[in-house]
């Protein structure tokens, strides 16, 4: 049988023990939780079949960015079943940030990034549609099927980067594992420009 004595050191050290691995897993929620949002600004420009121009900014908020397993399984599912299968998989999941612009926000539900030799390449996809350009002109073609929006950033360590917005698009991979686009206006190319990190 413990004794009185013996049996309080032994909850002593239980409640001493417990303390302590509250304490490191409040310690480690930060950690789990990611770094701090990154927010990156660019300038979006339209140049129309016509040669009219059109701007407006552009920022993208990225909370988390997507391991390789993540970018495995939308690699498997547009593979297996296109831009439909992209998605589904990319609505069921959480928002990892969101892309402005100009007044219009979307959520984000995908961003990968990889490091090149000037910086890193973002990319980053909308489970839905940014915007239909040139879906109000005669003879526009059938908005079915172009369910993603996507953005690809060049962001430079030491200068202003490029990239392109495909704010309506379908997707498709190719036979490096890379992702392909086939946007709504093909003739309506959304080209960025000043692409800076805050």
């Amino acid at each position: 049988m413990l004794t009185a004595g013996l049996m309080s050191s032994q909850l002593f050290r239980m409640i001493r023990v417990c303390a302590t691995s509250i304490v490191a897993l409040v310690c480690l929620v930060p950690i789990a939780r990611g770094q701090a949002p990154e927010t990156i600004t660019a300038v979006a420009t339209v140049t129309s079949a016509g040669g009219a121009n059109a701007t407006a900014p552009l920022t993208v908020v990225i909370e988390r960015f997507a391991t390789d397993a993540e970018r495995d399984a939308l690699v498997a599912a547009v593979k297996k079943g296109g831009t439909t299968a992209a998605r589904d998989l990319l609505a069921k999941g959480s928002d990892v940030g969101t892309i402005q612009v100009g007044a219009q926000r979307t959520p984000l539900k995908y961003a990968y990034a990889r490091d090149t030799a000037s910086g890193r390449l973002i990319s980053a996809v909308t489970a839905v549609p940014i915007a239909f350009i040139g879906a109000g002109l005669p003879n526009a073609k059938p908005k079915a099927g172009y369910d993603l929006g996507l953005v690809f950033l060049e962001v430079s360590g030491s200068s202003p980067g490029h990239g392109e917005l495909s704010p309506a698009a379908k997707i498709r991979v190719d036979d490096k594992g890379a992702f392909v686009t086939e946007d709504y206006s093909a003739a309506d190319v959304v080209k960025l420009s000043n692409v800076v990190r805050k």
